[in-house]
């Protein structure tokens, strides 16, 4: 346990893709500055791809597959390759002074890792789930897929843990070439409710990293005026396009 250490979590709902990254840079700064506690944010997003720096146009197929999804592409400084991002699954991005919690990158993925794993075996899967430094794998599907970078020793991005997407549209984004796709509501042949694997994902995240306190939010001004100034500037949803 690091003692005085806060974990300031902010449960978001669905949340732009471009509003959770400059919220995102916020919190990393400010975690950056004070190295006091961490930062977690928990959102789902509309339909989006975007492009880590594994990822390139080879791995999407979308002029060849009539179901492709119809998204925008969005190349960001992250680890991994293509996601697409879309209602159902859940955006975990951790903000944490790694060097505070004397954790390097690989012991911060395994940490990770275990969170998820704990997270979903509280799911009643039907096969066995493992972790790596790729994601969260039940079997030779792929649950949650890793895609994280670290600045001045503090994390930002983090996991996209799939609970209820659709998941045919994954057929025209490679994540990782040759593997397929799944979800928690799929591997567990149920329905699942998102609010449920969020409260006992920020759960298992702070006691995987060993935070002493969490404080918990539903909203942030930063959030509200962001959302403000794309509805100004567009006059509807920045991403309302749809995945067929």
């Amino acid at each position: 346990m690091h003692h005085g250490l806060t974990l300031k979590a902010y449960l978001l709902g669905s949340v732009e893709f471009e509003t959770a990254l400059r919220f995102q840079r916020r919190l990393h700064f400010e975690v950056s500055e004070s190295r006091s506690h961490g930062a977690l944010i928990l959102c789902e997003h509309p339909p989006l791809i975007s492009i880590g720096r594994q990822g390139s146009h080879a791995h999407l197929r979308l002029e060849d597959d009539a179901r492709a999804p119809h998204c925008p592409l969005r190349w960001v400084n992250r680890g991994g390759g293509c996601i697409l991002h879309m209602p159902g699954q859940l955006a975990v991005y951790p903000i944490l002074p790694l060097d505070r919690l004397q954790l390097d990158v690989p012991a911060y993925l395994e940490r990770l890792g275990h969170a998820c794993l704990d997270t979903i075996g509280e799911f009643s899967l039907r096969a066995q789930a493992h972790a790596d430094q790729t994601g969260v794998w039940v079997g030779d599907r792929l649950l949650a897929v890793f895609g994280v970078t670290v600045r001045d020793w503090v994390s930002a991005f983090g996991a996209y843990l799939n609970v209820h997407p659709a998941l045919g549209a994954y057929r025209s984004v490679q994540t990782l070439p040759g593997r397929r796709m799944t979800s928690l509501e799929c591997e567990r042949r149920g329905p699942v409710r998102t609010s449920m694997v969020r409260q006992r994902l920020v759960e298992h995240l702070q006691a995987h990293f060993g935070f002493a306190h969490i404080a918990l939010f539903t909203g942030h001004p930063a959030i509200a005026a962001d959302t403000g100034r794309l509805h100004d500037c567009n006059g509807r949803r920045a991403a309302s396009a749809r995945c067929g």
